[in-house]
């Protein structure tokens, strides 16, 4: 490229988020950078936006290197605030994470992380989400710079095909211990949910949602197989959700009198 490109830098996590100053930081010696990201954590918000309630931004400064805004909204609601009162032109690539946490399989439909690149992509932007497998808020992003690093210079160099972004999960292992990195699908799981039933001292009943994670898929191409077997999995996603192998035989059915 002839210039630096700009780039746009979110989370779900909130602004301060250690995950979010490690992406800005490799996304510095890269291109020019533009962070907007939540005031607050906004973990498992999926594709929310906000429109029964008013928004606000505000610019701060955290490390001084960069324009930052903390908006009160969605991750979703970052990414439309960037590009449609902030930055001068369209970025040339949107990032989202580091997030604290994995967004692999099933969870890339729950994730604020992945909604925010998903809202990116649907702007036209190349777009990528990255993820670590560690809730910990004071979680180790070291190891995750080259690969963070790598797979964005690709994505600048090559682009994306429309309507497409990227999933990125990376391993929590030393860097030295993962093997490298691997294109995957994504791996056929869920959540089977409980509910832990409490009463409060005024007699009314409240509920924390509990679970555990169920992989039912055995396939070697999968984000889950590849993550249990210490490399990066990056998985290509869409925000198209037609099940187009199904309009055929749908087309077979006596809908029409």
């Amino acid at each position: 490229m002839s210039q630096r490109p700009l780039i746009l830098v979110t989370n779900d996590d909130g602004i301060t988020a250690p995950g979010i100053r490690t992406l800005i930081s490799v996304m510095n010696t890269i291109g020019d950078v533009v962070v907007v990201a939540p005031d607050s954590p906004q973990s498992a918000m999926g594709h929310a936006i906000t429109i029964n309630s008013t928004l606000h931004l505000e610019k701060i400064t955290i490390d001084g290197k960069q324009p930052e805004y903390s908006c009160s909204g969605t991750p979703a609601d970052c990414v439309k605030m960037a590009v449609n009162e902030i930055l001068e032109r369209r970025p040339d690539i949107c990032v989202s994470g580091i997030n604290h946490g994995s967004n692999s399989s099933i969870n890339v439909i729950y994730s604020g992380t992945m909604s925010a690149a998903l809202e990116a992509g649907i702007e036209g932007i190349p777009a990528i989400g990255f993820s670590l497998l560690d809730f910990n808020w004071n979680a180790n992003f070291d190891h995750c710079r080259r690969f963070v690093e790598t797979i964005t210079r690709q994505v600048l160099e090559n682009g994306l095909p429309d309507g497409v972004v990227l999933n990125v999960n990376l391993p929590n292992l030393e860097e030295k211990a993962i093997k490298g990195i691997k294109i995957c699908r994504q791996a056929r799981a869920n959540w089977k949910e409980e509910f832990d039933k409490r009463t409060n001292p005024m007699g009314r009943d409240y509920y924390w949602l509990t679970g555990k994670f169920v992989n039912m898929d055995q396939g070697e191409d999968t984000d889950e197989w590849a993550l249990e077997h210490g490399y990066v999995s990056v998985v290509p996603v869409h925000f198209d959700l037609t099940a187009h192998h199904t309009i055929q035989k749908l087309n077979t059915w006596k809908l029409n009198p």
